[in-house]
């Protein structure tokens, strides 16, 4: 996509778009082809991918701790209870 039309999606100014587009190239997010005097913008996916792929293999630690709290927010709430109401 050229870089005025992704900025027409955000409002932002062209100057503040680009800067959030360097950014994402250095960070190897998106590259950058120049036509004449238009830059056109590409995603590159593929350091998502491993990002997703590294979250997958963590995503059981998070499970088990988030159960763990829910058992304990569930067991202070029934504390809590007044057995009189």
């Amino acid at each position: 996509m050229r870089v005025t039309d992704l900025a027409s999606h955000f409002d932002l100014s062209l100057n503040a778009v680009s800067k959030h587009i360097k950014v994402l190239e250095a960070a190897g997010l998106v590259s950058r082809l120049k036509e004449w005097r238009e830059h056109v913008i590409r995603a590159e996916l593929a350091p998502l991918t491993e990002i997703d792929h590294w979250f997958k293999q963590l995503r059981w630690v998070w499970d088990a701790r988030l159960e763990q709290l829910e058992k304990i927010l569930t067991q202070g709430e029934n504390e809590n209870d007044d057995p009189t109401e």
